[in-house]
């Protein structure tokens, strides 16, 4: 795994240790999602990325599409500068269920994250061979077409800050 998914995929089970199944279903504050929620929510994530960049892969081709000004300064903003505007809300495709289909521990959810992690480093490395690192190859819904490199760092910034709202909630339900 490349060492910037493999020191996200470490944050994220080290942020989950030793949570109870009952534990991940606790909030921050009302109207927060559960850390299981957030898991759910970054896991969705992977497997969307993987499937952009599995399709990019089967088309043969980068995409054509340039960044806007507006997706160059969210580019910028994120990927150099390792800052996610907050407030923002995920879109419909990567929203976690208002209510958990089957409650899991923390060492259940790292489990998933290796899960999904794995297939999505393995794209983004078959993407890398195919066109290179720093091209902008494979475009996000949000930030627009951008390299390899910058999926890795995008998923790191994003990881590190749901991570942040788990740590929180440990905090604040002292577990």
């Amino acid at each position: 795994m490349h060492e910037i998914l493999e020191k996200l995929r470490r944050e994220l089970a080290d942020g989950v240790s030793g949570l109870s199944a009952e534990q991940t279903q606790m909030r921050r504050a009302p109207g927060c999602w559960t850390i299981q929620q957030i898991f759910e929510h970054l896991l969705m994530t992977y497997e969307s990325t993987a499937g952009v960049v599995e399709a990019r892969l089967v088309k043969g081709t980068p995409t054509k599409g340039t960044p806007t000004l507006q997706q160059r300064v969210g580019q910028v903003w994120v990927t150099s500068l390792g800052l996610l505007p907050k407030g923002r809300q995920a879109p419909a495709s990567v929203a976690p269920a208002e209510e958990c289909g089957r409650k899991m521990s923390g060492a259940e959810l790292a489990g998933r994250a290796d899960e999904v992690l794995f297939p999505m480093d393995a794209a983004l490395a078959s993407a890398e061979r195919m066109f290179g690192a720093g091209t902008a190859s494979i475009s996000h819904g949000v930030l627009g077409p951008l390299s390899v490199r910058r999926w890795r760092k995008f998923h790191l910034v994003h990881g590190e800050h749901h991570l942040r709202q788990i740590l929180e909630t440990r905090r604040v339900a002292r577990i």
